[in-house]
């Protein structure tokens, strides 16, 4: 189980409005204010949604993608790019491990400053 929502002040309610953590015992939850209810979603359910859709996006462009990311890491090698390929191919298992670990918060900042949100819908 997760420490921490993987996307932790990525998530807004379709109103826009930021969705808050907390735990409920062990588990950490997103908190979407559903009309003055506050509603605990377990913060995995929705992580592995997000992932899940994440990996549709990357299926089949494997090897565009590992071309992509060796030339931004400056590792345009022909190993490079197999590794970068190979990761990318076994894609859920490094969700996995990113469901365990969380990213660091320099990720998260990261991700806000591209522009990723994910919208929470009631």
């Amino acid at each position: 189980m997760p420490r921490q929502p993987l996307f932790a002040g990525l998530i807004v309610d379709e109103f826009d409005h930021p969705v808050d953590i907390t735990l409920i015992g062990d588990e950490p939850c997103y908190v979407v204010d559903d009309a003055g209810f506050r509603r605990h979603i377990p913060s995995e359910q929705v992580d592995r949604q997000v992932l899940n859709l994440m990996r549709q996006q990357i299926e089949g462009k494997e090897d565009l993608l590992s071309a992509e990311a060796a030339k931004m890491l400056g590792a345009e090698d022909i190993f490079s790019k197999a590794l970068l390929a190979q990761q990318l191919k076994n894609i859920e298992q490094q969700f996995e491990s990113l469901l365990q670990v969380g990213f660091p918060e320099e990720m998260r900042a990261y991700l806000g400053m591209m522009g990723f949100k994910v919208v929470m819908e009631g």
